[in-house]
């Protein structure tokens, strides 16, 4: 397979999303491209000429032919859907759709999207939660209400009394009344291949829970318990591709189905860094290709935060750095001062580096394995010399993390100058 794939990844910047940009876009079978109905973080993270933001909604009577017309423009192939209402639309909306949909059919999309198929679909297992029934008399309190439609735990409520359930019923009476599950929590990790043939199950916790995504989980062992789940679900719909499925314990301590997707999760990215690429993987699939999966053994824990991005409007034609606690800090090569000198090399940006180095520059380079060849010239200067009188400042920006220095090239020139801690700014 030589010719690269291109798919678009939609809505892009969503955690899913990005999960899945992450998955595939060091891939040498993909051209990666995104597309989101409103602006987000995605423009931070795709070139400007694979990105596209559009109010692209599906329940606007024009969507198919819009975005048609954008996987026309842009060559795809194959969409990854993102979003549970988005995935269970295009699915059901896969013949007017002009690339394949890297989901599961439409019904199985229609009984993940709504609970009330879920729990209707599994009633015969013993996993599936118990759903009460108006007049809903002699229930055993706390109960648990969630919307049919809902995802994230959002708009979901736990009644302790008969006063609490008729209030939230009196706010939305459509929601499900569930058993209460107090125990532990999975989500559990999925892949079937176009055979139908279940090929991996991966739990992992949800040990620290933020807008219905696992800020912190840790891959665990496959029980039989969760394997028969697994597996019976597998049975009863038919799946393709990634998916998963989260559970919780009863009172009792066994695993009931809270509901399951068709689809890639966000923390798939933890089974990711043990082999199991599920973006690729489900690809592959959807080409009809046989796969095998290879998976490393050994622990492993993801725990995520809020990381920064960087858009600013700033051009630049020539990079001045300095060495001493800007390339190297304390004894160790500064990592992101590092991706920033490949970064000017892959887009054919010289680099000059300026330095009061006491030592031999190039033993100290060759030690710390830094190419010289990285750098345009080498400009190794004295203690008393003025590191600005060596500065061409036309399209030049300055790093160095000396605040006089800085102050001085910037006093001369009124240049971009920049501490070590500037460098996230530039880094794309």
């Amino acid at each position: 397979m030589n010719e690269k794939h291109r798919v678009l990844i939609f809505p892009a910047g969503s955690e899913i999303g990005l999960e899945i940009y992450n998955s595939l876009k060091y891939s040498h079978h993909v051209e990666v491209f995104g597309a989101s109905g409103k602006s987000d973080h995605a423009s931070f993270v795709y070139e400007e000429d694979h990105y596209r933001e559009d109010a692209l909604y599906v329940d606007q009577p024009d969507f198919i032919e819009r975005f048609n017309r954008l996987l026309y423009t842009l060559k795809i192939e194959f969409v990854y859907p993102t979003h549970d209402t988005i995935t269970c639309f295009l699915a059901a909306h896969q013949s007017e759709i002009d690339a394949q949909v890297l989901t599961s059919c439409a019904e199985t999309n229609r009984i993940a999207r709504y609970k009330k198929e879920t729990y209707k679909s599994f009633k015969q297992f013993n996993f599936c939660p118990e759903v009460f029934t108006e007049p809903y008399h002699e229930l055993t309190f706390p109960v648990f209400l969630k919307p049919d439609d809902g995802q994230g735990g959002k708009g979901t409520y736990t009644a302790e009394s008969q006063e609490d359930l008729a209030f939230y019923l009196s706010k939305n009476p459509r929601l499900l009344v569930t058993e209460f599950l107090p125990g532990e929590e999975l989500s559990v990790d999925c892949f079937t291949d176009f055979n139908g043939t279940l090929q991996f199950i991966g739990p992992r916790t949800r040990e620290r829970i933020q807008m219905g995504i696992s800020f912190r989980s840790t891959a665990v062992e496959v029980t039989d318990e969760i394997r028969h789940i697994a597996q019976r679900i597998n049975e009863t719909v038919s799946l393709s591709g990634a998916w998963f499925y989260q559970v919780k314990k009863d009172r009792s301590g066994r695993f009931k189905l809270m509901e399951f997707a068709p689809r890639q999760s966000s923390t798939m990215g933890l089974y990711r860094h043990t082999g199991v690429n599920f973006a690729l993987l489900t690809l592959f699939n959807a080409m009809g290709m046989q796969i095998e999966i290879l998976q490393n053994n050994y622990a492993v824990q993801l725990d995520r935060c809020l990381h920064n991005r960087f858009k600013a409007d700033l051009k630049f034609r020539r990079v001045y750095i300095d060495f001493d606690e800007t390339l190297v800090v304390g004894r160790h090569v500064h990592e992101p001062a590092m991706a920033f000198l490949y970064q000017c090399q892959n887009h054919d940006i010289p680099v000059v580096l300026l330095t009061k180095h006491r030592y031999n520059l190039m033993d100290t380079l060759r030690n710390c394995g830094i190419s010289e060849h990285l750098f345009e010239d080498i400009i190794q200067i004295l203690d008393v010399q003025d590191k600005w009188t060596f500065i061409n400042p036309d399209g030049a920006i300055f790093i160095d993390n000396y605040w006089f220095d800085r102050r001085a090239v910037k006093e001369k020139f009124d240049i971009p100058v920049f501490d070590v801690d500037g460098i996230e700014c530039l880094l794309r």
